[in-house]
């Protein structure tokens, strides 16, 4: 499959975790690339009780591609998160 996922960790409390993310897809032959912020609050049961995620999106080409590793395999550990991306 063509998709590849980065997630990092940008803070948490006690019931909210917030992270910055990219991910490269290619649908029809075209490369894009989706980034933005998510934020996850979870009850007291454990269940997530709001999502919201704000995403932008931007065609690229084949060549301006950041994560390259082999899918649908996970990340790489030596593959570096999104800081200095």
């Amino acid at each position: 499959e063509e998709y590849r996922l980065v997630k990092d960790l940008w803070a948490f409390t006690d019931n909210r975790i917030a992270v910055r993310f990219q991910y490269e897809c290619r649908t029809e032959g075209q490369w894009y690339r989706y980034y933005g912020n998510e934020q996850w609050e979870f009850a007291e049961n454990g269940q997530m009780r709001r999502r919201e995620a704000s995403v932008n999106d931007l065609p690229i080409a084949a060549s301006e591609r950041r994560f390259l590793w082999i899918a649908p395999a996970p990340r790489p550990q030596e593959h570096p998160g999104l800081v200095g991306v």
